[in-house]
């Protein structure tokens, strides 16, 4: 169908600029709230607000379409376990999920009218940036169940304390039907923190912590596959073992969020097993290529901050290889702990065994100073280009390379390099 242009304001350009593009482009009708220019024929709607108008739209929408929605919210994650639990939900509901990361006021509204009226459940991320946006997106959307998956600390630059983040997160009960379900992680201390008075409406899932639905028995697939293999329970009624064919074991914690989740809304762990084999990992996000001559990259350029890193780490060491080394761009919105935070990276990188060692952008002198502290080799550059020109000839037969850095950075370019220069399996 033809679409409705709203002339939204924004920070560098206004929507009001496109007006006249957008309908003789095929728009059915544009909403502004300035005078404008466009065609003489053209249906406009004049409002006081664009941005209000697309709210109550979305909200009048919300009244019949989906039928049922859940809102995952955590720092770091929530894509891939959207990704996961809209699998699982697949095998016996109509499910949509939000494209891309649609998770905040502008992004939501748009993910919401791009699904079909007929969905039963929609997975959609809600996501922040500064105290009180993620309880107005919140009560936009009106979730039936609200999933909690971490807090850690991104976006510190804005928020200044690790409680002040997770009190943002805890914003998204602000817009939860109040018969509605809570999934969280019992493993986070923030997390339980903000939900002991909602005890009674929270489901549990966790590792190390006692939950209603845990993951025992974790191990990395058998021959050579990247992923893990673990046996989910819920409490002493059920279990039964899944492969995850995801890199990292940070998903394994993302696998039993969603996997709690679709339990609870009655698919069985047969089918979420079946739902999981169709999930791919998702570009930069610990995407891992295997080279020419028994390399493997790993892909982990979509964004970081220093507990994604140190999972990263941890996991890329994990795996058997002669020799692990790192490119570690500047980790972003980290505020005044920014340096010590790099420097403690580069420290942990040394201490698990990476080297040689590259370092990007500014923050990440730092990080490359922490190795050199130690003895080890480690390169500094100014920008992606410059380790992009760089680090392909550093790769070796049975290397394993992690690429890890903010989205700032841009080191995407610099894993496309090494692809180009060793060439994938």
């Amino acid at each position: 169908g033809r679409e409705l242009f709203f002339a939204l304001p924004g920070e560098v350009t206004d929507g009001h600029c496109f007006v006249d593009s957008a309908l003789k482009n095929d728009a059915a009708a544009a909403v502004i709230h300035q005078p404008t220019t466009f065609p003489v024929d053209a249906a406009v709607v004049e409002v006081d607000n664009t941005l209000d108008a697309l709210h109550n739209l979305t909200r009048a929408i919300r009244l019949t379409t989906p039928q049922n929605l859940i809102a995952i919210t955590g720092s770091v994650g929530k894509s891939t376990t959207k990704e996961l639990l809209t699998a699982m939900l697949g095998r016996r509901f109509r499910v949509a999920a939000s494209p891309g990361n649609l998770n905040n006021l502008y992004g939501f509204p748009l993910a919401l009218m791009s699904i079909d009226q007929d969905t039963e459940w929609m997975v959609a991320e809600m996501g922040m940036s500064s105290p009180g946006e993620l309880g107005e997106v919140s009560r936009l959307g009106r979730p039936d169940v609200a999933l909690f998956g971490n807090v850690r600390e991104v976006h510190l630059e804005f928020f200044g304390s690790l409680r002040a983040i997770a009190d943002a997160k805890a914003e998204l009960l602000l817009g939860l039907n109040p018969e509605g379900l809570i999934v969280a992680n019992a493993d986070d201390v923030e997390i339980r923190r903000f939900l002991r008075s909602r005890r009674e409406q929270v489901i549990w899932y966790g590792i190390e912590q006692p939950a209603e639905y845990t993951a025992t028995e974790i191990q990395a697939l058998p021959n050579a596959r990247c992923g893990y293999r673990m046996r989910l329970h819920h409490g002493s009624e059920s279990s039964a073992t899944i492969d995850l064919p995801l890199y990292g074991r940070y998903n394994v914690s993302n696998c039993l969020a969603a996997a709690t989740c679709a339990h609870t809304l009655g698919v069985s762990f047969e089918e979420i097993g079946r739902g999981i084999e169709a999930v791919r990992e998702l570009p930069g996000r610990g995407v891992v290529h295997k080279l020419v001559g028994g390399a493997t990259l790993i892909d982990d350029t979509y964004n970081s901050s220093p507990s994604a890193l140190a999972a990263a780490l941890e996991s890329a060491a994990a795996l058997s290889a002669p020799r692990c080394w790192v490119v570690l761009g500047d980790m972003l919105e980290l505020g005044e702990r920014a340096q010590s935070l790099h420097y403690e990276a580069g420290r942990l990188a040394t201490e698990l065994g990476f080297s040689p060692f590259a370092g990007v952008g500014e923050l990440a002198q730092e990080s490359v100073q922490a190795c050199i502290d130690r003895g080890l080799e480690a390169v500094w550059f100014a920008t992606a280009a410059d380790a992009a020109a760089a680090v392909p000839e550093w790769v070796q037969p049975g290397d394993v390379v992690l690429i890890k850095g903010s989205r700032g950075v841009g080191l995407e370019v610099v894993a496309r390099a090494i692809l180009k220069s060793g060439g994938q399996v």
